[in-house]
């Protein structure tokens, strides 16, 4: 029996993941912050989480390794490698980790070759793959569905999928997370699940856009469906199942994330849309915008793969290469796309 599980994150979605573990376990939560330590154990609150008795934080990576034999790492894609070499001394084979990261990595390679688009399919990175790559943690799984924390906190209900293809990994997963307000999935194909955690965010930033620009829920829903036509063609050439697009850490996550104002991705196209740079609302951003770093990963690859992402390109163009944004989308509704249904 699981009786304590680790988190590692203090964000959002850490506290959002801690608090659902808490229904049925004890947490360790790790953050770098003395703030969070002291809310979480002296004042026992912490965005909108009471923590007495069932949460505690700590900044030791081994005490929780050491306590924990079920860890959860909840942070940014772009700071997941460098805090799992952190933890690999301290953690091995006997260990479980399911991560909730919706993102890529690419910190293996220099800026200089990703500006030249030097890099390949090989030097990007699942947060799976990170974890395997380096630490000596075998059973690995991720959490991945339409999980908006603001919902969860507030007592709403939810579901998500857990992916792994360790059985034992999922059915823990089920064990840890599950309460009446909150539906655990399984999947084995955690590919899927990752890659579609990551790619709805992109999404999302283009369904924020067209949001800010008041230009409906037709055409809002028109982008939505292409989009998942689009993230079904680049999960495929990653090696993922078409199948997983269409669950609940595919579809049912691409809803959530692309029509709510408590999604960061949607609120950074809605602001971009009102004349705001990317820069700026980064800067002012409490929170890492994943879409936003995914985004380029994403476009570079399919260039390099000569895979045919409309939706993608003209949201990079938009960001990082100061292409007018009302511009990029009048293009992309005159684009010639192909047949409505041909993935499947």
């Amino acid at each position: 029996m699981v009786k304590t599980v680790g988190v590692i994150g203090s964000g959002s979605f850490g506290m959002t993941v801690a608090k659902l573990l808490s229904e049925n376990v004890k947490v360790i939560l790790f953050t770098r912050r003395d703030e969070v330590m002291e809310a979480i154990n002296e004042r026992k609150h912490y965005k909108g989480v009471d923590t007495e008795g069932k949460i505690t934080a700590v900044n030791d990576l081994k005490y929780v390794a050491d306590r924990c034999k079920v860890i959860m790492p909840v942070i940014p894609s772009a700071s997941f490698r460098k805090v799992m070499r952190a933890l690999a001394p301290f953690v091995g084979p006997e260990h479980i980790m399911i991560h909730a990261t919706k993102g890529l990595d690419i910190t293996t390679i220099s800026e200089k070759r990703l500006e030249n688009e030097s890099f390949t399919r090989k030097d990007v990175y699942s947060m799976g793959e990170v974890i395997i790559d380096e630490t000596t943690v075998l059973r690995i799984g991720c959490m991945s569905g339409p999980n908006l924390a603001k919902e969860i906190l507030s007592g709403k209900p939810a579901a998500t999928v857990i992916a792994s293809e360790f059985m034992e990994v999922i059915r823990i997963g089920q064990r840890i997370l599950s309460s009446k307000l909150f539906t655990v999935f399984g999947s084995y194909d955690m590919r899927g699940a990752e890659l579609a955690g990551a790619f709805k965010n992109i999404i999302a930033i283009g369904s924020g856009i067209l949001d800010g620009l008041d230009l409906g829920k037709n055409m809002q829903a028109a982008l939505i469906t292409r989009g998942l036509r689009e993230m079904i063609q680049f999960g495929n050439s990653m090696g993922a199942d078409s199948r997983s697009f269409l669950g609940t850490a595919g579809i049912g996550d691409l809803i959530a994330t692309a029509t709510s104002d408590s999604s960061r991705n949607y609120t950074f196209g809605k602001k971009l849309a009102s004349g705001e740079s990317a820069e700026q609302i980064l800067k002012k951003a409490t929170e890492v915008v994943e879409g936003v770093n995914t985004l380029k990963i994403i476009h570079l690859l399919a260039e390099k793969e000569n895979l045919q992402l409309p939706i993608t390109t003209m949201l990079y163009r938009a960001i990082y290469a100061g292409y007018d944004v009302k511009k990029a989308i009048r293009l992309l509704m005159t684009y010639n796309y192909a047949q409505d249904v041909d993935f499947l």
